[in-house]
């Protein structure tokens, strides 16, 4: 696989060939310069390679595979056949399936391109019926897909265009089955464009039974927090987030605020808390219906917006702009989900702000997510029985630490002893109790030994699932 970084030029869009029609969308858009990740991947996928792109979240990938498609459309003019498409492009969820559909749609404006969008969570006779007359650009989540095609209702036989968006949130929602059994159905003789904002092995080995002699494009370093993010950290009581919370939200100036917590029954009682202490706010969920979904988004997007609290099935989903702060209310159990929390700001060149909430037990996490990043997040104050100067040593191994994530030099102090008299009168006692054992163990070696009895046999430990709870 071919690889290269991005440039520090700053092409314009016109440089990079696109037609009048197109950058006629894009000053509608306001967009003027390209971001590296597009400057990158649109002149590759123009010249009809097969593409690799990773990038971090918010750089701009959506544009960088819709815009040369829709000048690969331009330049074969054709018209899908009924229940086909032309460009297949799979997304993890529902809000970011929509937000695709949204862009092809606006940056298509000028050169009629159609589009429509299938995912689950509502009815699939409109979708079935947009797309019962073909159209060039057909966006999916794989379940809602696969559903149609086994009805007969969409025919994937004359795609010429495969996009693989998120490949790593595809992975992580267990849709690996679903995306083979698609491709499967594809056309052999197709480009095929796969983005992922990480790169673990299994994206790597998807990538490579999917793509052809493939250009692979990098503009960050691997899970990288975005540079426009500043970050800092709360160590905070598990019981006293939620009045650190609305603290936060009563006395910082924040325009949009993303609070994310882990599980969709957190989410909920956490919005209740929020409208108990007269703050308006909004929750979105896997367990809320889509129209639920689409009013809290369209409530976020207004001026006078919510705080929107959502889990982790919105974490990559979420294309609002100017999100002035990101509140992880609770650590996510996987590091690379920090770094497509905090992407949802700073986004477009903007500046964001990003606040994590950490109580004892996620003290881990946190470390995990600092080695993951490379660099420590700053911290608003100490944590409990931590003075500021130890944290530093304390998180990064220069004490060895316990399963629970404490450092074990308060109880190797406690072992040693006090000082004067205290200390004087444990090593006594203590060399009285060997003398005793001592003589205990003189007197058992000259009696028989018993007939040894069988060990009891350990308790079963219950084995623990694969895979996390869903969100």
């Amino acid at each position: 696989m071919n690889s290269i970084s991005a440039s520090l030029s700053s092409p314009t869009f016109a440089d990079l060939g696109l037609s009048a029609v197109t950058l006629r969308a894009l000053a509608d858009e306001g967009y003027s310069t390209p971001t590296p990740i597009q400057a990158k991947a649109i002149p590759h996928v123009l010249a009809g390679r097969d593409l690799f792109g990773c990038a971090q979240t918010g750089t701009g990938k959506t544009a960088a595979f819709t815009l040369p498609i829709i000048e690969r459309l331009l330049a074969a003019p054709g018209r899908a056949a009924s229940r086909r498409c032309r460009v297949l492009v799979l997304a993890p969820t529902r809000e970011l399936a929509a937000q695709i559909h949204e862009s092809v749609r606006a940056y298509g404006r000028h050169a009629g391109t159609t589009a429509a969008v299938i995912y689950g969570g509502v009815s699939q006779r409109p979708q079935a019926d947009a797309v019962a007359r073909g159209v060039d650009v057909l966006v999916a989540t794989p379940g809602r897909l696969l559903d149609l095609v086994g009805q007969r209702l969409v025919d994937l036989r004359s795609v010429e265009f495969l996009v693989l968006d998120e490949a790593d949130r595809m992975l992580d929602m267990g849709f690996i089955h679903d995306v083979r059994r698609i491709v499967g159905l594809l056309p052999r003789d197709r480009q095929t464009l796969f983005f992922s904002a990480t790169l673990p092995a299994e994206v790597r080995e998807l990538a490579d039974s999917m793509l052809c002699d493939p250009l692979e494009v990098k503009t960050a370093p691997q899970a990288t927090s975005a540079e426009t993010v500043a970050q800092s950290v709360y160590h905070v009581a598990k019981q006293e987030k939620k009045q650190r919370l609305v603290q936060l939200l009563r006395e910082e100036p924040m325009s949009r605020v993303i609070v994310f917590t882990r599980t969709k029954h957190g989410a909920d009682k956490l919005h209740r808390d929020l409208d108990k202490a007269g703050i308006s706010a909004a929750a979105i969920h896997g367990n809320k219906s889509q129209n639920q979904r689409e009013r809290a988004l369209a409530a976020f997007k207004s001026p006078r917006p919510p705080v929107l609290i959502a889990t982790d099935i919105a974490a990559r989903g979420i294309d609002v702009d100017a999100v002035s702060h990101v509140v992880n209310y609770e650590l996510p159990h996987e590091p690379e989900t920090y770094v497509h929390r905090i992407g949802r700001t700073g986004r477009a060149g903007q500046s964001g702000t990003a606040v994590s909430f950490c109580d004892h037990e996620e003290r881990p996490r946190l470390a995990a997510i600092e080695r993951l990043i490379r660099m420590r997040i700053p911290a608003e104050n100490a944590p409990e029985g931590v003075s500021a100067s130890a944290e530093p040593q304390a998180a990064y191994g220069g004490r060895r630490r316990s399963r629970g994530g404490r450092s074990d030099a308060p109880r190797r102090h406690e072992r040693q002893g006090g000082a004067g008299r205290q200390g004087a009168a444990g090593r006594r006692e203590r060399s009285s109790r060997s003398e005793r054992r001592s003589t205990a163990h003189d007197s058992a070696s000259s009696a028989p030994a018993p007939a040894a009895s069988p060990a009891p046999a350990a308790p079963a430990r219950p084995k623990r699932s694969k895979h996390r709870r869903a969100l």
